[in-house]
């Protein structure tokens, strides 16, 4: 599995695809992001869709969320539509939207 990493000096206008690797963003996303996992570091801003097997979010999100396991860490500033099938958050994380846990498989 490779490991991509859009670091904190770095904006990317337009959507990310890792079809079997893992995403980590420190820096700036505006479009999709599509991957095996993803991580949202606290200095990371992502406004797009996000779709993965699983998703950890420290910093910013605003857009929509899909995936099967979801964690929200105390830092995290998301506005999105959020869909997964586990969710663990944080106290302190800010969370603004429609939440939809389906449970496990």
């Amino acid at each position: 599995m490779a490991d991509s990493i859009i670091e904190e000096d770095m904006t990317i206008e337009g959507n990310v695809v890792s079809k079997k690797g893992s995403v980590e963003v420190k820096g700036i996303v505006v479009g999709d992001v599509t991957a095996e996992a993803l991580v949202v570091q606290q200095s990371g801003s992502i406004d797009g869709a996000l779709s993965a097997k699983t998703i950890s979010i420290e910093g910013k999100h605003k857009g929509s969320l899909k995936c099967e396991d979801l964690t929200f860490a105390a830092s995290s500033h998301v506005q999105a539509d959020v869909t997964a099938q586990t969710m663990t958050t944080e106290s302190g994380a800010k969370v603004v939207g429609k939440v939809n846990i389906t449970g496990g498989a």
